[in-house]
């Protein structure tokens, strides 16, 4: 009986093998990562991708494209302002899916505040959105009378320092 190789010896040539495949294989002539300026992940990262328009002289960076609509903006601009306090969450009022924003509906609630919440785990594009209405890129976000008043940090230390009362009593007397 013959005897067989050594397993580290069997990894060494596959591996070796696989970076041998791995260097024969080109990226196909019309992909953006041939041609003379080719990409890795550092340039993918910093620099905008462009694709390539009919139109000559034209292009269109990738970075140019936002989940905050016109519509978008008008939507949340009348949530926002139709009710005194907003809540844009994970989950809902009732049955919270984050830890964060439990804590915001638990604070609100002690404070016997009427307040309304949006689930942002129902829409990606209001998530994204969100994140640029706001210039916040956590959730959850808070909303005072029209205004964005912070995430669950700020909301915890504005409602141990009384902050958050006040703000909340001073619009709904508006």
């Amino acid at each position: 009986m013959a005897s067989l190789a050594p397993l580290s010896s069997w990894t060494a040539i596959g591996v070796t093998r696989a970076l041998a495949a791995v260097r024969r294989v080109q990226p196909p002539a019309n992909s953006f990562l041939a041609g003379p300026r080719r990409r890795n992940v550092a340039t993918l990262v910093s620099q905008p991708l462009r694709f390539r328009s009919k139109s000559p002289g034209t292009s269109l960076s990738a970075r140019c494209f936002s989940a905050l609509s016109p519509e978008m903006k008008s939507t949340i601009d009348k949530v926002v302002q139709s009710h005194k306090v907003v809540l844009f969450m994970k989950g809902t009022k009732d049955f919270p899916q984050c830890g964060f924003s439990n804590t915001v509906v638990q604070i609100l609630k002690s404070l016997n505040v009427p307040f309304e919440t949006l689930n942002i785990l129902e829409n990606d594009m209001l998530r994204q959105g969100m994140k640029e209405y706001s210039s916040w890129p956590t959730f959850p976000q808070l909303y005072i009378d029209g205004e964005f008043f912070g995430g669950c940090d700020i909301t915890i230390e504005a409602y141990k320092n009384g902050q958050l009362q006040e703000q909340i009593e001073k619009a709904m007397c508006s």
